[in-house]
């Protein structure tokens, strides 16, 4: 069933992930949507959820209101938003793949191809999260392991990927960028496989919180592909 709600006293993208993260940890939420701009939150649980209890779980400078009755949850329309939410993730990764071959076409060279790709991958999704400092590290920390035992983490992880990027771009220190990838990869692969597997209602941090987008298979595919490029350039490399 879906429930919508008012919550008043939200100011930054930084409320909107820790109000996110509280409501979507309250048993029975399924799905969770929170927007700034209109101040609602947009639920889909397996039980109703009432007022009452978003307040008791949210800080006291917020202020919850339910705004429509509960309504059995129309699948189809779910889906179809889901995927509208992922179409950016999808125009970033055709961009970079197309800028990728646009690089080396001339001359063609797998490998410089693929380093290419993997520079603008990190200098693009480093764009974004740099885009909301304050916002980012607790929308990252929702799912990242390391980043939610140690907050600092997801302050620097911007930076991290950045410095990747140049690296890759730059032809620096390629076997060294290659073992970072895996290692930061590798562990936000894990938080985000869990978060999948548990069904949990939370937003991708990939792009950020500018972009709205869920946590999906998407984002799985998306370190995935990363990971295979880093272990084949390791390979090739060795």
């Amino acid at each position: 069933m879906e429930q919508q709600f008012k919550v008043t006293g939200m100011t930054c993208n930084g409320c909107v992930a820790s109000v996110t993260k509280k409501i979507a940890a309250i048993s029975g939420v399924i799905q969770v949507d929170v927007n700034l701009e209109t101040s609602l939150a947009n639920i889909t649980s397996n039980r109703v959820i009432a007022a009452t209890e978003l307040q008791s779980v949210l800080p006291e400078k917020y202020t919850v209101t339910s705004t429509t009755e509960t309504h059995p949850e129309a699948a189809p329309e779910e889906v179809v938003s889901k995927w509208k939410q992922l179409k950016p993730l999808f125009l970033i990764f055709a961009y970079l793949f197309v800028a990728a071959f646009l690089l080396n076409y001339k001359s063609w060279d797998w490998s410089n191809a693929m380093l290419d790709f993997m520079g603008l991958f990190y200098i693009v999704f480093s764009f974004f999260k740099l885009l909301d400092l304050k916002g980012f590290p607790e929308s990252f920390g929702m799912y990242d392991p390391l980043a939610k035992q140690v907050p600092v983490y997801g302050k620097i992880y911007p930076f991290i990927e950045l410095a990747l990027g140049l690296m890759f771009l730059m032809r620096f220190q390629l076997q060294l960028g290659l073992v970072i990838t895996l290692i930061v990869l590798g562990i936000t692969t894990v938080g985000v496989t869990k978060s999948i597997l548990d069904k949990k209602a939370i937003k991708c941090a990939c792009l950020g919180t500018t972009l709205n987008l869920p946590m999906t298979e998407a984002t799985f595919i998306e370190n995935a592909i990363m990971l295979v490029m880093a272990i084949v350039m390791l390979l090739v490399n060795l």
